[in-house]
């Protein structure tokens, strides 16, 4: 068996592998994916920490620095509509791989920026090379594991996003508090260097499909129904692949509904950092820390969506998203309205990371269950270039709405429970 899987072009045996085997190798590239993937955002989310000594060092405005953020995040929507189609024709782990190495540069060359410009310019380019993550590892993923397991497979998929989230808000705490506000250059130095080892791995350990392992998979997984009807859905050809997703209604809905979830989950993730070092909390020794409860609360939400979806509700996707997107806005109007200390504080932002952010497990299983899993790196895309299409279009207003506010970033909660509740109000039309 290891003979075979260490070739990765020789054609698949004749006989299936056993169940046990081939499971065994599914959590295999599903782990590589989780690791590479648990670095991804360290090239993607610390600009809401490098916001403070950016403006203190340009002068800029909330409205200039949401500008950027909102360019970063089209950019990775231009790329996931691109990049999803990719990874289906060329394969996963290549794309995956590249878009860490790339990231790794782009990020880099960012730190050494000092006009709107050419922060603009080298950050939106990060972002369309970030979108060679997500879908890849999807696409790699959907090859392994069945219908009747991927809320489960994508779960796990999403918590390592999560686990992402809180390694960037760890890693960026110490670099703040190593280097101060005013260096924030370093934020889009050091991190991104593990981001660049998980692509590296991810290459050497994953194999996009069980024929590029050297193996049959078994009757099991071959014969499951859900599979065998989506080898015929196929198309073979790019524009084959977006015109079969696009003519899908509930990709459409679909994207609509993450969009208003994931323009409330960067509102967090972008603007929450800024509250907490801002002057309410500027003379509370590590506040900051605060903030990682937020990240944490995701990465389990993610696990715990997945897990509710396949369980709870037959694999039903629409229910859990609507659930936990209602709660998630109760969540962060509780935050507004009582404005909490530390301890109720660490609380509330656990719950709002797990319940907006939750869904999104959901969501990508969504992905293969309505295009079909040779075309779920296209899908994955589509969806997530709505995804960021609202969340790049809503990063500008917030910050907008907090300028005219007398810069109150605490505003952001609100923003959140209006997002969420329309995430929920669309995906009660999905019904899948």
């Amino acid at each position: 068996m290891s003979s075979s899987l260490d070739s990765s072009t020789g054609p698949a045996q004749d006989e299936p592998v056993g169940d046990a085997p081939f499971r065994r190798l599914a959590w295999r590239m599903l782990l590589a994916a989780m690791f590479c993937y648990l670095f991804f955002y360290t090239g993607r989310q610390a600009f809401g920490f490098a916001i403070p000594g950016i403006q203190a060092e340009f002068g800029w405005t909330k409205t200039t620095t949401g500008t950027i953020s909102g360019i970063a995040l089209w950019s990775y929507a231009i790329g996931q509509m691109v990049n999803g189609n990719l990874a289906d024709k060329f394969g996963g782990r290549r794309l995956m791989a590249l878009g860490a190495i790339l990231s790794t540069t782009f990020c880099i060359l960012a730190s050494f920026m000092h006009s709107f410009l050419g922060m603009a310019l080298a950050l939106g380019a990060n972002g369309f090379v970030q979108a060679m993550g997500w879908a890849a590892g999807g696409r790699v993923i959907s090859n392994w594991w069945s219908h009747r397991e991927r809320g489960k497979s994508f779960g796990f998929y999403t918590l390592a996003a999560g686990c992402s989230s809180v390694l960037v808000y760890v890693t960026s705490t110490l670099t703040v508090n190593a280097f101060g506000k005013d260096g924030w250059q370093w934020l889009f130095r050091l991190p991104v260097l593990l981001m660049l080892l998980g692509g590296v791995v991810f290459f050497v350990l994953a194999r996009d499909t069980p024929r590029d392992a050297g193996i049959t998979p078994p009757r099991s997984f071959t014969h499951d129904k859900e599979e065998v009807a989506y080898q015929a859905a196929t198309g073979s050809t790019s524009m084959q692949r977006y015109r079969t997703v696009l003519g899908i209604p509930r990709i459409w809905l679909t994207g609509v509904s993450i969009g208003f979830q994931n323009a409330a989950r960067y509102g967090l993730l972008v603007w929450v950092p800024v509250y907490f070092l801002g002057d309410k909390w500027k003379d509370t020794d590590n506040a900051i820390w605060i903030t990682v409860a937020l990240p944490v609360g995701m990465a389990v939400g993610a696990l715990a969506n997945g897990q509710v979806s396949d369980r709870l509700f037959g694999s039903r996707r629409d229910r859990p998203i609507m659930v936990f997107t209602l709660l998630g806005a109760a969540s962060s109007l509780l935050m507004w309205v009582l404005q909490p200390g530390i301890g109720l504080g660490i609380v509330l932002l656990f719950l709002c990371g797990f319940f907006v952010y939750g869904p999104q497990s959901s969501f990508w299983a969504l992905c293969p269950d309505l295009a079909g899993k040779l075309m779920a790196g296209t899908a994955t895309g589509v969806v997530n270039f709505f995804a960021y299409l609202f969340a790049g279009a809503a990063e500008p207003i917030i910050g907008h709405i907090m300028e005219s506010n007398g810069g109150d970033a605490g505003l952001i909660f609100p923003i959140v429970a209006v997002s969420c509740t329309a995430s929920a109000l669309v995906a009660s039309t999905i019904r899948r």
